[in-house]
């Protein structure tokens, strides 16, 4: 198994590199179709990756990444599944491009949001909409004794 290849991105501006010993690949037997194989064959991958030891990740990336991944994690073990091919290399593949997406997006720091003010059409719209609202309304109840 070669290291794992994660390209530039906004976290990473040169990449990370995940070495293939910080990498555990389990095969089991999956599930679906899959003929007279289906029985023999361990094409089921998870791949797990332990985000506390890795030495891929610098102290803040590790620490934005345990921080967003936390509901995924099982202690500091990042584990992803992949059984959707019939092929073993292919689903091993998968789960490789699934952990990379994960980490990318980990390690992409938090956008900022810019304070912006409704416009003044938004604004007069709204209060339209509302006073129609209220037209209907008062015009379903009955009329007032006078």
């Amino acid at each position: 198994m070669d290291d794992l290849q994660v390209p530039p991105c906004p976290g990473a501006p040169r990449g990370l590199r995940v070495p293939a010993a910080e990498l555990l690949e389990q095969f089991s037997r999956s599930s679906g179709p899959g003929g007279q194989g289906v029985n023999t064959t361990d094409s089921r991958v998870q791949l797990s990756l332990d985000l506390s030891t890795t030495s891929a990740l610098s102290d803040a990336q590790r620490e934005r990444a345990l921080g967003r991944l936390a509901v995924r994690l099982t202690g500091t073990v990042l584990t992803v599944s992949a059984s959707e091919h019939r092929s073993q290399l292919e689903n091993r593949n998968a789960a490789r491009r699934r952990i990379v997406a994960l980490l990318r997006d980990a390690v992409a720091p938090a956008t900022a949001r810019r304070a912006t003010r409704p416009t003044k059409g938004s604004q007069r719209r709204r209060l339209e909409a509302k006073t129609r609202r209220s037209e209907t309304k008062q015009h379903r109840r009955p009329p007032r004794p006078e």
